[in-house]
């Protein structure tokens, strides 16, 4: 073999080490990619309760409560409760029960409030195969006139419907509720954007 052709054998050789140990350090090298999460669609007036957490590996609720949007216009704001299958049961369940307990303080301090009374309990949130029925005690109803009574129906709808693929009902004391308070705000069940005629 001429001095040549073990000079070129030899070049080939460093180039083959070479080019293995750039592809060994592209599949061996590089740790787990990080992979963005594309933020919040701002119509939906989003907020985290905790915006250090990381929401790719968690699963959150929406709950909407009412705030201001830059114009100073009531707008309903969603509010992401970290939720837990396995501790916290059904999702819309969770949702329901955080929606009638109201802002945390700390979601309060973001300027958040809910026209819910305070006085309003869960009597039972059931998710059967074909329909959730939610069942709230007559409180719910109580004063705050015909506004308020808007304004916290549509509380329930969006908290509702972002929380579960299937049709919801709202009763109150274990009544299909027809007709919402003093006022006779008519209500077309299931729940939805089009359930008070709007």
């Amino acid at each position: 073999m001429k001095d040549s052709e073990k000079t070129f054998l030899g070049i080939i050789a460093v180039l083959m080490i070479f080019v293995c140990a750039v592809v060994a350090a592209r599949m061996f090298g590089e740790g787990p990619r990080q992979v963005n999460i594309k933020p919040p669609d701002p119509a939906q007036e989003e907020i985290q309760t905790d915006p250090t957490q990381d929401i790719s590996m968690k699963v959150y609720a929406n709950i909407f409560f009412i705030g201001q949007n830059e114009s100073r216009e009531e707008v309903y704001r969603a509010v992401k409760r970290e939720y837990n299958e396995a501790t916290d049961g059904p999702k819309i369940k969770f949702a329901i029960l955080s929606l009638v307990a109201g802002p945390k303080s700390n979601e309060k301090s973001r300027g958040v409030y809910s026209e819910i009374p305070s006085s309003t309990r869960v009597i039972a949130v059931t998710e059967q195969d074909d329909r959730v029925i939610i069942d709230l005690s007559q409180s719910f109803e109580a004063g705050g006139g015909t506004d308020s009574l808007y304004k916290r129906l549509y509380q329930v709808i969006k908290t509702a419907t972002n929380n579960t693929d299937l049709p919801v009902y709202l009763y109150i004391n274990g009544k299909k509720a027809d007709v919402i308070g003093g006022e006779g705000i008519m209500l077309t069940q299931p729940l939805g954007d089009n359930s008070l005629g709007n």
